[in-house]
């Protein structure tokens, strides 16, 4: 193998979203077992998160307590996890062609942070790194992934190449990824993809965390609120229809 940066003063954190309640097997997990593997295998410091076990309510605020919720796992137990994590990685199982309401859930709740600043006043997701790893035993993989990774770059996670992977089997009902005789395990193709998307996190963990986080020019919020709206200029085509 080529010669590694140190990856040890990384944070990755796994959140899978399985339906099934801890400590019900999940495939999901399995699959995301592999990509931790590697990443303490260099050191990275793990955490993880089966996000159904977790009290957490529905909605898109950062303390649903403030909105009629009784109790919300959210600003407590999870968020600080994410807010430490240089990596993020969302697993979750492909129902009926699509992401789990889990994965829908946990993802309304990291837009709820769009809010919420950095030190340098960009969006607080700058300078994060994030993944997908989607199973299953129906097709969805790409579509799923698409739907996780256009989510976490709108709210300012930066997604490295091959930031996805996933392993589905044969098309239609048939075995999970973990079952015994499914192949899953031994598949090639989802072995590389989980290889490769563990790897390029690591390394596009590491050139941002080198640079202090996602380059300052252009991209802070508090400036453009501020009237500082680096260089933009309205389109004139759209304030006269004479301009075609």
């Amino acid at each position: 193998m080529s010669e590694l940066p140190d990856f040890s003063d990384l944070r990755a954190l796994y959140v899978n979203c399985t339906l099934k309640r801890s400590p019900e097997r999940s495939n999901t997990q399995g699959l995301m077992d592999a990509s931790i593997a590697l990443m303490r295998e260099h050191g990275v410091h793990v955490d993880l998160l089966r996000f159904v076990d977790l009290d957490v309510a529905t909605g898109v605020y950062p303390d649903m307590r403030e909105h009629g919720w009784a109790t919300d796992a959210w600003p407590d137990e999870v968020w600080p996890l994410v807010e430490a994590a240089d990596i993020l990685v969302i697993g979750g199982p492909i129902w009926l062609g699509d992401n789990s309401s889990v994965t829908k859930r946990l993802i309304e709740r990291l837009y709820a942070m769009s809010g919420e600043r950095n030190e340098r006043g960009q969006y607080v997701s700058y300078g994060k790194v994030g993944g997908a790893i989607i199973t299953g035993n129906e097709d969805g993989i790409k579509h799923c992934a698409m739907d996780v990774l256009y989510s976490l770059q709108h709210i300012g996670f930066a997604i490295p190449p091959g930031a996805d992977a996933g392993w589905v089997g044969e098309a239609g009902p048939g075995p999970s990824y973990l079952d015994p005789g499914s192949g899953g395990l031994e598949n090639d193709f989802t072995n590389r993809n989980t290889t490769f998307l563990s790897y390029n996190l690591l390394h596009l963990a590491r050139l941002l965390k080198d640079a202090g986080g996602f380059p300052l020019g252009g991209n802070s919020i508090a400036e453009w609120e501020e009237g500082q709206h680096s260089g933009f200029e309205p389109n004139p085509y759209g304030a006269n229809p004479e301009y075609r």
